[in-house]
């Protein structure tokens, strides 16, 4: 699929090289030739310099028959007008990146409708809104969501004095019952995709699937206990900070932001009233403590520096706040974080170039959209999609256990929502027209429902 993406910051360069490795054929415009360059030592893809707003551009980028065409330079508006033209020129979808504008709020409504753009994407709401999750689970624990929060995609470290080590997953089913399915386990550099036969060890993370009321449940015989997130203090006034404050304002919850830049400070005033607004250097411990860190339920560290925000968020750790999230830019460092104790981390680019692969898969299926929902889990290393279950569906109504055989390897069916019913499947269970299906798979890459299965000779 032809596709173009103008600006290749952080972010445009992941959605560059994303696009790249699912197959597509890129053209990245940028006004820098050393960007550019970059892109072109890493990706095969082809790199034009010049203003994406430039019709003489567009026109050499081959916007007419570009299937995809996003705007995600650091201007809201410029990303606006790019997307105007490549409409216009005949791009037949556009995403535009937008960062001080609400995504949901009418001004962009408005704006979406009269100049026909297909989506807006806003890096600051998605990665606030991906904290607010993490500080809603007990610590150690993420989740995704599936057919509109039916079921919940959790994953965690499997601990020693649950005594799994060396129990297949059938065994692990006997000790915790309940409606729920394990999907992927992580063990060091590697990821599984599971049958019932897969031998867990000490330390492996795993995801498992289930609605939300199991997977409270099973958290619960776990010994996970509900971490209160009432109080938090928030390292860094960004918009992302801007964003997760007022998300946290609005469940109830007490928020401190630190911040340097007295400017920043003032806005944020008038930004979030609600909110406690400290004027100082955050990198310095014992103004935190001064700011009461100690008293906290979680820290969030959101400054522009990776380190920082790592080695705040393990000083807070150290000072027995209970939970302790950072934002983090480098892949290698998002890494690094996870294995010094953080509880969680959250790499915006990766937040954004996910949610592009799941809409160019989405426009690729020939048919519409049957790509609802899409998350990477385990680093990446295994997808898990949930697809509409259409009229023509040739396996429909026939029982999982006659499947057998015809699906891909390292492919689960994951979860059944038909109508107001959950189904964690079973091999009686079958997908019907109609249904939603999650699927879980790694090495491969899918587009359709259709795709899990080994096609025919």
């Amino acid at each position: 699929m032809k596709i173009i993406v103008v600006g290749c910051g952080k972010i445009g360069t992941t959605i560059v090289g994303t696009l790249n490795q699912e197959g597509h054929d890129v053209t990245a415009i940028d006004i820098s030739e050393s960007v550019l360059q970059n892109i072109s030592d890493l990706y095969d893809v082809q790199t034009l310099v010049g203003n994406g707003a430039d019709y003489d551009t567009l026109i050499e980028a081959g916007v007419e028959d570009c299937r995809l065409f996003l705007a995600v330079t650091p201007s809201d508006e410029t990303n606006i007008l790019c997307c105007f033209l490549a409409r216009r020129m005949g791009a037949h979808h556009t995403v535009a990146r937008t960062e001080s504008m609400d995504t949901n709020g009418r001004e962009l409504q408005f704006i979406k409708q009269q100049m026909n753009i297909s989506m807006f994407l806003n890096p600051s709401q998605l990665v606030a809104a991906e904290f607010l999750n993490m500080l809603n689970l007990p610590t150690g624990v993420r989740a995704d969501y599936f057919a509109r929060r039916s079921f919940e995609m959790i994953e965690f470290k499997l601990r020693d004095e649950w005594e799994l080590d060396g129990l297949t997953l059938i065994e692990m089913r006997k000790r915790y019952k309940g409606k729920y399915l394990v999907v992927a386990v992580g063990r060091g550099e590697e990821a599984y995709v599971p049958d019932g036969f897969f031998r867990l060890r000490s330390g492996d993370r795993i995801t498992l699937n289930a609605s939300p009321a199991e997977a409270t449940r099973l958290l619960s015989e776990l010994g996970y206990r509900e971490i209160s997130s009432h109080n938090v203090m928030i390292l860094g006034g960004s918009k992302t900070a801007q964003h997760l404050s007022n998300m946290l304002l609005d469940i109830g919850s007490n928020v401190k932001i630190i911040e340097e830049n007295r400017e920043r400070c003032r806005q944020l005033c008038e930004l979030v009233p609600d909110a406690a607004i400290i004027c100082g250097d955050g990198a310095r411990g014992e103004l935190l403590n001064e700011e009461g860190l100690g008293s906290m339920d979680a820290f969030v560290a959101l400054t522009g520096m990776d380190e920082e925000n790592i080695l705040m968020a393990i000083y807070a750790g150290s000072q027995n706040v209970n939970k302790t999230l950072a934002k983090v830019d480098r892949s290698e460092f998002a890494d690094l974080a996870a294995k010094l104790g953080l509880d969680g981390q959250v790499e915006p680019k990766r937040l954004v170039s996910d949610l592009v692969v799941r809409y160019a898969r989405a426009i690729e299926n020939a048919v519409g959209n049957n790509v609802e929902t899409l998350y990477k889990l385990m680093n990446g290393k295994v997808e898990a999609l949930e697809f509409n279950v259409r009229s023509g569906f040739k396996q429909n109504g026939v029982a999982l256990r006659n499947l057998n055989g015809t699906l891909k390897s390292n492919i689960l069916i994951g979860g059944i929502v038909r109508g107001n019913e959950r189904i964690i499947p079973g091999p009686n269970d079958s997908m019907k027209v109609g249904d939603r299906v999650i699927v879980v798979s790694s090495g491969h890459t899918l587009y359709d429902l259709s795709d899990i299965f080994i096609k025919e000779r």
